[in-house]
Parts: C-alpha cells; sequence; structure tokens
C-alpha cells in the first residue's frame, strides 16, 4: 500500500518550515555553501498560500551536525532526488543559491535521467551557469583565507567568526562546501527544456549580470534576470522583494500582508 504523500515523513535531507498541503506548487531550496534550511526562512514565511517552501538540510551542521557530512555532487544530487521523488505528486520549482544553483541545475538533469516529472521553474540565484564557472581551490587554503573568504561574501556574522569554537564549527561544513563546489564538474546534458530564472546582486562580486546571461546555455526555455539591491545575500536583504517575485513567476500573487511568525527557529 503505497503511503499518501502529504502524510509521509519528509526525508533527513529536508526541512518544511510550513506544511501546506492545499498548496499547488512546491518550491523546492538550495542552500548556498556552508548554508542551513534556515537562512532561507525569512523570505519563505512570505511566500503566500499556495506555495509550499521545502529546503535541502545538508549533513554537518544544525539539526544535522553529528550526520557525516558530503563532498561531493553526485552524492548530494542522488540523496535529494530521492527525497524529493516521493513528493512529486504536484508540480514543483527549484531554487538555488551560489553553490545551490549549481545543485538545482544537477538536479533537474538526474530527474530528467530517472524519467521523473521536471520542475516547472528553476530559481538560480547568485552564481553563472555551471559550465561557466572556473574551478577554484579556497578549500585548499588555512583558515584564515577560508574566513577571509566568508568576510568577502558578507554572510556570515562578524562574532561568529571572532569566536573561536564557533568558528572552528562553521569552519568545518563551510570547508566541506567549498571542496564539493570547487571541485565539481558538471554534467555534459542536453539542455534542459525547464523556463529559468536568474537572481543577481546589484553589487555581487561573484555573478554579475552579464554573467547571470549564461544561463541561457542550460535550457530551451525562457531565461529571465532579475537584479536586486544588495550584495551576494540580497535573497535576506531584499526578502520581501524576492518572495514577490517568486510567487508571481509561480502564477500567485504576493502576500501582501505580514506572516505570523513561529515561536521557533
Amino acid at each position: 500500500m503505497t503511503m499518501d504523500p502529504r502524510q509521509a515523513p519528509l526525508s533527513p535531507w529536508l526541512r518544511r518550515p510550513r506544511h501546506r498541503p492545499r498548496a499547488d506548487v512546491r518550491l523546492i531550496c538550495l542552500p548556498h555553501a556552508g548554508g542551513s534550511a534556515s537562512s532561507l526562512r525569512p523570505w519563505q514565511y512570505l511566500l503566500p498560500p499556495g506555495i509550499e517552501a521545502l529546503t535541502v538540510q545538508y549533513p554537518g551542521r544544525e539539526d544535522r551536525f553529528g550526520d557525516p557530512m558530503v563532498d561531493t555532487m553526485p552524492e548530494v544530487v542522488d540523496a535529494v532526488v530521492d527525497a524529493l521523488d516521493p513528493l512529486l505528486d504536484r508540480p514543483y520549482a527549484l531554487l538555488g543559491h551560489s553553490m545551490g544553483s549549481a545543485v538545482a541545475y544537477e538536479v533537474a538533469v538526474e530527474a530528467r535521467r530517472r524519467s521523473l516529472p521536471p520542475p516547472v521553474r528553476l530559481f538560480a540565484s547568485g552564481r553563472p551557469a555551471p559550465h561557466d564557472v572556473e574551478p577554484g581551490d579556497v578549500h585548499l587554503r588555512d583558515d584564515d583565507h577560508l574566513a577571509a573568504d566568508l568576510t568577502r561574501l558578507g554572510g556570515t556574522p562578524p562574532e561568529v567568526l571572532a569566536d573561536e569554537e564557533l568558528r572552528t564549527a562553521v569552519l568545518g561544513y563551510v570547508r566541506n562546501d567549498y571542496r564539493l563546489i570547487e571541485t565539481y564538474r558538471p554534467t555534459q546534458a542536453e539542455p534542459l527544456d525547464t523556463p529559468v530564472h536568474v537572481f543577481v546582486g546589484a553589487q555581487d562580486p561573484e555573478c554579475s549580470e552579464e554573467a547571470a546571461a549564461t544561463w541561457k546555455n542550460t535550457t530551451t526555455g525562457d531565461v529571465t534576470t532579475e537584479v536586486f539591491p544588495g550584495g551576494h545575500f540580497f535573497l535576506a536583504q531584499q526578502r520581501r522583494a524576492v518572495a514577490a517575485t517568486i510567487a508571481r513567476a509561480l502564477g500567485h500573487e504576493p502576500t501582501e500582508t505580514a506572516p505570523t511568525w513561529p515561536s521557533t527557529p
């Protein structure tokens, strides 16, 4: 007997900030290198009721701190697609920020390889298309260089890096994620046919509007680029505008009233 996907327990790889069993589309979110499910919640709570957000929780952080980390793209993609498979009873979209955009692309490619339903839209944020990014070596450098890169991008509170114990814990999974994305080689595949919507921060040192245009090579579908004020982590700075853009792209009116915030993070 097949369990109703609305009642089946979520995979350890997924977090759902707000259960919306009547939503007509699911938005699967993939965080940046060093990111976690909680980093995307502020704007997810602003999405209208017709969209249910779920976020991938990579192992080795937050409530998965004790789980072994995974530092290769194929292992992450296989785990994510396995986790999504029971939830494909309704349309879904993928949203990835920075490293997460490459994961989202590979998830779409793997879903097609498995003959699973394709995403209705791929939101790629803060990173050029996978085939247009040069490999990096930050994961090979010492902790000071790694911390300096986090400071450059602006997504890590200075007090975290100033606390020796916190810094050690954070840099452990950050280095793991940097190793994943810097050693990643994109799958050589036929273009997707999924529409791609690219988000760019106007002051992002990692992805210019010109670099965002490289996503046109990943799909035969429409490619839209949207520029937001802010740097690499504009998703947090522009949360209401981001949520409204996603809502409209998925055929919903943005939420106008302030959400009821949960009592726990």
